[in-house]
């Protein structure tokens, strides 16, 4: 199975051509694979304090990274349903939307469907 997941334009490019450029290619096309950066163990993704050494080393910073997508995560749909789908607590993302300027006030949560 192969799992898609839209990225910008620049970080497309990064990333497809991290696919190809992969240390270890067998684990990385075995089938049932589904993760970008496989772990040691199989089915299971690189540990992030694995992975972090690696993004700093990149010149990434992955704490102002983190917080800049959870900012634009929060403009794009209501706090409570970003803290849900990421595990954050809604106390965290509701300062977090409101220091990035969300408004949500017509929002009305609840099931929609009748």
């Amino acid at each position: 199975m192969l799992w898609l997941t839209p990225a910008p334009e620049a970080l497309a490019g990064i990333l497809l051509e991290l696919v190809d450029n992969q240390q270890n290619p067998i684990s990385a096309t075995k089938p049932g694979n589904r993760w970008l950066f496989p772990g040691k163990q199989a089915g299971q993704p690189l540990h992030p304090r694995t992975l972090l050494p690696l993004i700093h080393q990149l010149g990434i910073p992955a704490q102002v990274t983190r917080v800049a997508a959870l900012r634009q995560l929060v403009l794009q749909a209501p706090a409570p349903v970003i803290a849900d789908a990421l595990g954050y607590h809604n106390k965290h993302v509701a300062k977090v939307w409101a220091e990035a300027g969300g408004d949500w006030k017509t929002y009305a949560p609840g099931d929609h469907s009748r």
